[in-house]
């Protein structure tokens, strides 16, 4: 029996768990929020689609009842306030670390041996909060936020080339903000072929802009966070441990050196199985692509060092 628990029942934990759902990903998906009723409701409206979308996944939703959430093999922590219009990842900080602490700690009291998936913002630092607060060996821990940027990447792909978002790859490195994320434009292909072969350097830069104000955008247009995708994002990081799968996939981890950083989460390509992080790739970046994303760790640094001041560490 595989088990999953959603820490909070907001848009973004809610998809999540749906899509876990659909797909079977688990055999049990627990969600637990702090407000009455939330949960139990948005499960049992999940579970009265079951028959009509022919999954077997068991949903339960449960209020600050941690014991439910036992034996949990992944953990996808979500709770915390979302961003508003105008405001950055980096200004929830003061908030939600004191939430994603709380969480994580409550989580290991019943599944000490789980692996925890966190996307609360701002991802990184909360990331850096539960490694560093917790204890954990560095596999154990993961942040989303590659997985997200990378398909939003994909998304402007596609639609600058006019095609399907399934035959592009694209990656997207570094802290997981409007300013601090990296698409790898270089990397980028279409069918295996750079996609330079289809669309000029103007149009790509212009791709990686949208892409890096990517949530922001959405943050604009609907008042408030999206869901949609970073509840997938979450799930499909899930799936890939959960299933073992061996992905290659850009998640917020623990570097001790790799890519010349030290001591801070921050999105870089990961293989993901059903022990978590089971290895670090190490990108043959250019000189250019070395600068930003030294730059990008500094700031995430800069982000981790505001935990101290706000008591979290």
């Amino acid at each position: 029996m595989s088990k999953v628990t959603v820490v909070g029942a907001g848009n973004v934990g809610a998809t999540c768990a749906n899509v876990l759902a659909f797909n079977e990903v688990a055999d049990e998906v627990v969600m637990l929020d702090v407000k009455e009723g939330v949960s139990e409701g948005k499960a049992m409206d999940m579970m009265q689609t079951a028959q009509l979308l022919g999954f077997d996944t068991t949903v339960v939703g449960c209020t600050n009842d941690y014991a439910q959430t036992a034996n949990s093999d992944v953990v996808v922590i979500t709770s915390g306030i979302p961003r508003k219009p105008g405001m950055t990842r980096e200004e929830l900080i003061g908030v939600n670390a004191g939430i994603v602490k709380s969480v994580a700690e409550n989580i290991l009291k019943y599944s000490p041996n789980a692996i925890l998936v966190v996307i609360s913002n701002p991802m990184d630092t909360m990331t850096y909060l539960s490694l560093k607060s917790l204890g954990l060996p560095k596999n154990r821990i993961i942040g989303m936020g590659g997985a997200l940027d990378s398909s939003r990447f994909k998304y402007f792909l596609a639609q600058a080339l006019g095609c399907n978002a399934n035959e592009v790859e694209g990656m997207v490195i570094g802290g997981h903000g409007d300013t601090t994320m990296i698409p790898l434009t270089r990397f980028a292909t279409y069918k295996g072929m750079p996609v330079t072969n289809f669309i000029s350097e103007e149009k790509l830069n212009e791709v990686a802009a949208s892409t890096m104000v990517g949530g922001a955008t959405l943050t604009k247009l609907l008042g408030t966070s999206a869901w949609y995708a970073p509840g997938a994002a979450g799930a499909f990081v899930v799936e890939s441990i959960l299933h073992d799968q061996k992905k290659m996939i850009p998640c917020s981890v623990y570097l001790e050196g790799e890519y010349g950083e030290s001591d801070l989460c921050i999105g870089v390509p990961v293989i993901l199985g059903k022990n978590g992080i089971e290895k670090i790739v190490e990108l043959n970046l250019n000189e250019d692509e070395k600068a930003k994303f030294a730059a990008s760790a500094a700031a995430v640094h800069k982000t981790n060092a505001d935990l101290k001041t706000v008591g979290a560490l």
